[in-house]
């Protein structure tokens, strides 16, 4: 295991340099100048020029990039150009809000992403299996933002169950808050735990086809216990690489869930720091998710090893 982890550690530190490299460039091929969102576009080019020197954009991009990235090394994240504020305290004021939506749909993704696989990958009748395939084909083929609107016109108008938009923390009010936060976390939810679904279903329905499987049917072994005890227990690997590669899906969906929804977090944070140019904030953004997601990918690995014994970390 150490000698995994001595080995993946470099090549994670590679992907986030390339990373925040990208992060960097990206954000500044962009039609836009944030010398001239913070001016307006009726100012004066002396104006503008001058903003650009206050800020640094004046200087070489090998320049600020390295000054950027030393700044997070020593663990100072950049200052907003447009709210002026350091973009640590902009993240942390942004961070509860994200932090409840990825944690509520990472939950609902797993639970049904592996009621409705193992569902779908048991022997079921023809009409069932049907069923929950075209369930689960109606996830992926609608995007989460589709499912997001189609909640608010049946949850939100015509039942008025739940509230249509804005949040409230659950550190503040957990029963009020969790009622914003169902429609959001099932609309982020929705997309990969189809995913998660059929990559569960493909690997029981692989499971089932083994000698192994044959031979407990022969016996009379109960199919409940043969489900639960011998292909469910086989293609529990497949459940885990596909939760993990997922985790990047959540984060890539919660800045459109976020904007339906009107929640305050970091995905909002990210289309104002966007619209407005603002390349320290969507720099952190950018890197800080992608972190995430490498981080949940390696420890995806380190599970999978840890409940597989035929699998050699390090070999």
């Amino acid at each position: 295991m150490i000698r995994y982890l001595a080995n993946k550690i470099p090549q994670v530190l590679v992907v986030l340099f390339v990373s925040s490299l990208i992060a960097a460039v990206l954000p500044r091929l962009t039609p836009g100048d944030p010398a001239v969102a913070i001016a307006g576009p009726d100012s004066s080019k002396e104006t503008i020029e001058t903003i650009r020197a206050q800020l640094g954009l004046d200087r070489p991009f090998h320049e600020q990039y390295l000054d950027w990235l030393g700044g997070l090394f020593r663990g100072d994240l950049g200052h907003s150009y447009l709210l002026n504020r350091p973009v640590g305290e902009l993240i942390a004021s942004r961070l509860e809000s994200t932090v409840e939506l990825a944690l509520l749909a990472g939950l609902l993704m797993t639970v049904i992403g592996l009621v409705l696989g193992v569902l779908a990958g048991s022997p079921r009748s023809r009409w069932s299996r049907a069923l929950l395939d075209l369930l689960t084909t109606f996830y992926l083929a609608v995007p989460g933002f589709l499912h997001g609107l189609l909640m608010i016109l049946v949850l939100g108008i015509s039942l008025v169950v739940l509230p249509v938009s804005g949040e409230v923390p659950l550190s503040q009010n957990p029963e009020i808050g969790i009622q914003y936060l169902i429609m959001p976390a099932l609309a982020l939810a929705f997309g990969p735990a189809a995913v998660v679904a059929r990559l569960v279903q493909t690997a029981m329905v692989q499971v089932r086809g083994e000698e192994y499987i044959d031979l407990a049917v022969a016996k009379g072994v109960p199919a409940t216990r043969i489900t639960l005890r011998h292909v469910l227990r086989n293609s529990v690997g497949t459940a885990i690489v596909a939760l993990g590669l997922r985790i990047g899906d959540l984060l890539a969906g919660a800045i459109v869930i976020e904007a339906i929804f009107a929640r305050n977090g970091l995905g909002s944070l990210a289309v104002m720091a966007v619209n407005g140019h603002d390349y320290q904030v969507l720099q952190v953004i950018i890197v800080g998710a992608i972190f995430i997601a490498v981080v949940a990918q390696l420890l995806t690995e380190v599970i999978l090893a840890m409940l597989d014994p035929r699998i050699r970390l390090g070999d």
